[in-house]
């Protein structure tokens, strides 16, 4: 038996968040205008970049935005600055993005950058007291 009332209220709230299902939350972390394409044998199309704003970050999520319509949404899989890998660039530097399945990038294109991440519903679920 629960003799506190506010234990009561901490078992059903970890009991109703065991039946929820994990919360997803999108982070923006920025986005890049592409100027050029290049074509590289055995590894696709190459988005030579601008970054407009935050940072791209190497296996994050991307968007490809045309004409303000989302054509694809996948993996950024290469991020170079010159002829080395870079694991982030951050805004006003240029760098050359690879698409993971993707290779019908065009100039004008912008490349929106996020990272999905999973929380747990108990913080949702009414932490009041």
């Amino acid at each position: 038996m629960h003799t506190i009332i506010y234990e009561l209220q901490d078992e059903l709230r970890k009991a109703v968040a065991g039946l929820l299902a994990p919360v997803i939350k999108e982070t923006y972390l920025g986005r890049a205008e592409v100027r050029n394409t290049f074509k590289v044998k055995g590894v696709g199309t190459i988005a030579g970049c601008s970054v407009q704003d935050g940072i791209l970050k190497r296996d994050a999520e991307i968007r490809v935005l045309r004409d303000n319509a989302v054509i694809y949404t996948g993996k950024l899989i290469s991020l170079r600055r010159f002829k080395d890998d870079a694991n982030e660039v951050r805004a006003g530097f240029e760098c050359g993005v690879g698409i993971s399945n993707f290779n019908d990038v065009k100039v004008g294109d912008i490349i929106e950058c996020f990272k999905m991440e999973k929380s747990q519903p108990l913080e949702t679920v009414g932490a009041t007291r």
